[in-house]
């Protein structure tokens, strides 16, 4: 049992490796061989990393990117079609697999405060570009393209990132996305408004972490509250909107960060 767990940890460690610069921590999808198709293990992998970047304090932002030429295929095809890993079992196991593993996934990220941005080197495919809909911000190379392409190995977006899709572009545009399976290359992906950004290819980490920098130097409370109040308040009536900003506002100007970012800004004007 100890030789499982500790070969386990390994594939988890080999599957993503993580990297601090700083404030932001990188966490890098590494199967490149498979173009960075989900396994358990990846997935496992990625859970326990935003927990253990929810509560280091030195983590301000989270940046999620990739080793070889794709960002990341999603669901592995090969197991798949052999009905192995995640995708082994009748129907009320592999509910239960999806639930515990990519939707686990997309739960881990929606309840992550700390911003999050994604360095889209590549294609981004199926659960793979659910993965890309978890950041709040997405940067693409020119080499990306995303696709919701489920239907188009007679699937369904099982890892529940329709909804992704919809509140990123829009139910109409996304809806066409995953009834064609349609793959967008990145300036359509840009004007979808699937991506922030496109740069060239070998400037994408350099920018990634350039706005990862930027937004960790701010302070950190107001910026995961802002994100917070932003997120949970996106579908409700203003009224609500309203008195949870002030709740929140309540919170951050009554602290000391407040304070001396404030005492920073009027400094500077005195210069």
């Amino acid at each position: 049992m100890l030789k499982a767990r500790a070969r386990a940890r390994k594939r988890r460690v080999s599957e993503l490796l993580i990297r601090n610069e700083e404030a932001v921590r990188w966490l890098i999808l590494n199967r490149p061989e498979a173009r960075n198709a989900f396994t358990d293990e990846m997935t496992a992998a990625i859970i326990e990393a935003l927990k253990d970047a929810a509560e280091d304090s030195s983590v301000r932002v989270v940046v999620v990117a990739a080793n070889g030429s794709a960002f990341s295929a999603g669901g592995d095809l090969e197991a798949m079609v052999n009905r192995t890993g995640m995708f082994a079992g009748d129907a009320a196991e592999l509910r239960d697999a999806y639930m515990r593993g990519l939707q686990a996934q997309s739960r881990a990220f929606q309840a992550f405060e700390k911003p999050v941005i994604a360095a889209i080197n590549g294609p981004a495919i199926g659960a793979g570009l659910g993965l890309a809909l978890h950041a709040d911000i997405r940067i693409a190379s020119e080499r990306a393209k995303l696709g919701a392409t489920f239907a188009k190995v007679g699937l369904i977006p099982g890892d529940g990132s329709a909804y992704f899709l919809i509140r990123a572009i829009g139910f109409p545009r996304a809806l066409e996305l995953v009834l064609t399976g349609r793959v967008v290359d990145a300036n359509a992906a840009l004007s979808l408004g699937l991506v922030h950004e496109v740069v060239d290819a070998d400037e994408l980490e350099a920018r990634a972490g350039a706005v990862a920098a930027e937004i960790a130097a701010l302070p950190p409370k107001a910026v995961k509250l802002a994100k917070s109040h932003m997120y949970r308040t996106a579908h409700l009536d203003s009224d609500t909107a309203l008195h949870l900003a002030a709740a929140y506002q309540g919170l951050v100007q009554s602290g000391d960060e407040h304070v001396a970012a404030a005492q920073a800004v009027l400094d500077s004007l005195k210069r």
